[in-house]
């Protein structure tokens, strides 16, 4: 089965509840909800959304429960599902308690689903207390597993920290820590592209043949300005991802902001905090 697969790639979109620690002083709720109401604006409507990692800022069972509130309301409008993935801002017992509405425990959050004959693997390489990504061999195996069997239109990965390097030393310190063995993973198989956030910024390279984008956040973008500094400024953004032959087009869009800096990150306090 060939056919073509259009769905919305967001990321990092860092919800508290509203009025508890407002990061940066801007609304993430608002700027989530603005998010979706342009993808509803669409002149094609995408398949589904996913969202890859960095769900909240501070990782509380409360702001889980107010991010699945949303995501309920935004989902039903545009009428498509949505799926997550952990990243390192997340906290896997707070989010299952507050999100999928389970009992909490600090097991590993993947997956995977079918959409139109294209698979998505939701991958966790969120490491507790590290800004830095990696996965696991029981996540390793699971995957191999996996891509055992060929999906119908191939296979589209998702996870949070980016296997791609960037333009600067200090991104490049936060990336998937052991890329390698996801390398090893995927050789073979039917995986077509790869998505992930965490850098809010776009970069988009090739990682073992395969393309691999990052995408903006949605709460705030990020300019690499030297290899010791970021800046982290107002402005949101997201992919649009088109699966047609056997290819993965991925198409960056801005959204309308005032582009103002909101915090400037140096190497020193970045390894502080890593």
């Amino acid at each position: 089965m060939t056919t073509s697969i259009f769905f919305a790639h967001l990321t990092d979109t860092h919800i508290n509840v509203p009025g508890k620690n407002p990061l940066f002083e801007m609304d993430m709720t608002k700027k989530l909800r603005e998010t979706f109401a342009e993808l509803g604006r669409l002149s094609q409507k995408p398949a589904f959304v996913v969202i890859s990692g960095d769900l909240t800022q501070d990782g509380d069972t409360e702001d889980y429960r107010h991010l699945r509130m949303l995501l309920d309301e935004e989902k039903e409008k545009l009428g498509v599902p949505v799926y997550v993935a952990l990243g390192n801002h997340d906290t896997r017992s707070f989010f299952r308690e507050g999100y999928l509405r389970e009992e909490p425990s600090e097991e590993s959050y993947y997956y995977t689903v079918m959409e139109g004959g294209l698979r998505l693997i939701v991958l966790n390489t969120q490491v507790p207390g590290k800004h830095a990504g990696e996965l696991d061999e029981e996540q390793l195996k699971w995957l191999r597993e996996e891509l055992e069997t060929p999906a119908p239109n191939g296979t589209i990965i998702v996870h949070h920290h980016p296997v791609v390097p960037t333009l600067t030393p200090l991104m490049d310190s936060h990336l998937l820590d052991n890329p390698q063995d996801l390398a090893a993973a995927i050789a073979g198989s039917d995986v077509i592209g790869m998505l992930s956030g965490h850098i809010h910024c776009n970069n988009i390279g090739l990682f073992q043949g395969v393309p691999s984008a990052a995408a903006t956040g949605v709460a705030f973008g990020i300019e690499p300005t030297s290899n010791d500094s970021m800046k982290f400024v107002d402005n949101s953004g997201y992919n649009l991802v088109l699966v047609k032959k056997g290819q993965m087009v991925v198409h960056p869009m801005a959204m309308a902001g005032d582009h103002k800096v909101v915090f400037e990150w140096k190497m020193d306090a970045a390894h502080a905090h890593a």
